[in-house]
This record gives structure tokens, sequence and C-alpha cells, in this order.
């Protein structure tokens, strides 16, 4: 039976940098065949930060279905019934920021896992299965398989929790973000930081112990890329659509404007 492939798990399941772009100026489908061709592996579609409504980001990802790339949603902090919602509209993984406890923990794995690992509502028919009428127990369990659940690690208190928070079932991925984390640490923008480094090695540890994939967002340069890939993330935000734009254009500008 035909599904969508989430392109983002598969590569971490083969234990290879799963490498998404941060989607939050561009708001067509359009921007899915540029990222593909571009080589990213899933989108980070932004409804924290950003005007893209959930009607707009479910668009997005129902289109992406068949593209390989996988669409995954962060939503607001707190908004597990939007998550649930943007999963039910076509996503293949959801992003939940600003988790600090084990206990926050467990509940985003309760509300986003079908029975009997949490108590997800069933929604009906979905995108991802092409709509196509399935038996009850395989969809869901095809579609908990292949959906990502990424919590965000942004706080020093999110950090020491990090092991507790990595032993929960059903939570995939601890993704720190680290331009919050060095505001939250007081070095604010120095994502490079010996204390986000320390918060990266203690991350990558919890996630190693119990089975998790640890992920960096926040580390655009070449220099802090490099530095956390070599520490052991595997699900990385590589980026996001405004700089890339404004940083090509700005330095193509520049390149012209020097001919005369």
């Amino acid at each position: 039976m035909a599904h969508a492939i989430n392109a983002a798990k598969a590569r971490l399941r083969k234990d290879e940098l799963a490498l998404g772009i941060g989607i939050r100026l561009v708001r067509n489908v359009d921007i899915i065949k540029v990222m593909k061709a571009a080589g990213f592996d899933w989108l980070f579609l932004d409804l924290e930060h950003g005007s893209m409504s959930i009607e707009t980001a479910c668009e997005i990802s129902v289109a992406s279905q068949d593209s390989g790339i996988a669409p995954i949603v962060r939503v607001p902090h707190g908004e597990l019934a939007m998550a649930t919602r943007v999963l039910d509209g076509g996503a293949l993984g959801v992003v939940i920021p600003h988790v600090d406890t084990a206990e926050e923990a467990r509940e985003i794995a309760d509300r986003l896992r079908y029975p009997p690992r949490g108590h997800r509502s069933v929604g009906g028919g979905q995108a991802q299965f092409d709509y196509e009428a399935m038996p009850l127990a395989e969809m869901t369990t095809k579609s908990d398989d292949n959906t990502l659940i990424v919590v965000m690690i942004e706080t020093p208190k999110a950090v020491e929790n990090a092991e507790a928070i990595a032993a929960v079932p059903g939570i995939d991925c601890l993704l720190i973000g680290s331009s919050d984390l060095s505001m939250e640490m007081g070095i604010p923008g120095q994502n490079g930081h010996e204390k986000v480094r320390a918060a990266a090695d203690t991350v990558i540890a919890a996630c190693r112990k119990h089975g998790k994939w640890p992920g960096m967002g926040g580390a655009y340069s070449e220099e802090l890329l490099s530095l956390y890939i070599g520490k052991g993330m595997k699900f990385i935000l590589a980026g996001n659509d405004l700089p890339m734009l404004t940083g090509a254009a700005r330095a193509h500008q520049a390149k012209v404007r020097s001919m005369k």
C-alpha cells in the first residue's frame, strides 16, 4: 500500500545526517521543489515564529508527500492540539519547542502517539496514505512508525533533564535550540560557546543511551555545523530561507557593483 516515506526519519534510521531547512518567509508550495532540488531532507515549517497559518502549513505538507522531502512542522509552545491537527493535515513530523522536563515530554508523547502508545485521537483518512481506506490498526501503526516527534532543548533546565527526557518512549529526537539556549545562559548569540558545546555533549550522550537522535538548530555557520556534526548531531537544522536568500542576494549585488 502506497504511503509517503518520511525522508528525515529514513536517513536517521540509517545513521545518516538528516538535513533540514527552515521555512518562514516563503509560504507556497514552490519551496518544496526548490529545497528538494537543493538536496535537503526535510522542511522545518515554522508556526512558532512567522506568520504562516496552519492551513498553509498543511497545504505545503500535503504537496510534499510524494516529493521525497519530509514536511515537519514546529508548533507554538504548548499547542499540542495544533500538533495533532498538522499531523492529521499531512505533516510527517512535529517539533515541540521549550520542553524542560520528562513530564512535559511524556504528555507530548501521550498526545501525539496513537493507542496503545498514547491517546492521540483518530481523525480519519490521511494524505500520508493517499486517503485510501485502510484498517484502523494498520493505518495508526504505520502512521506512528513514520512520524517524527521532536522536542526542543532550549534552557539549562532542559539540558539538566536531557537524559530523563530522552528516556521517554514515543519521543524520537532532542533538538537543541542554540539561539534560545544561549539567551537563557546569558551568552546571547554565542552558539559555539563552551557552555553550549557542553550542553550538546550532554544531549548527545542522553540520546545515545536511550536510542534517540540528537539534533542541532541555530548553528548555521560552516564552522559551527562542522563542530556539532563532528560531536555526533544527526538531525540538523542547517539554515533557513530568509538569511539564505538575503545573504546570497547581498553577496551577488556587491559582486556586480564592484564591476564598475
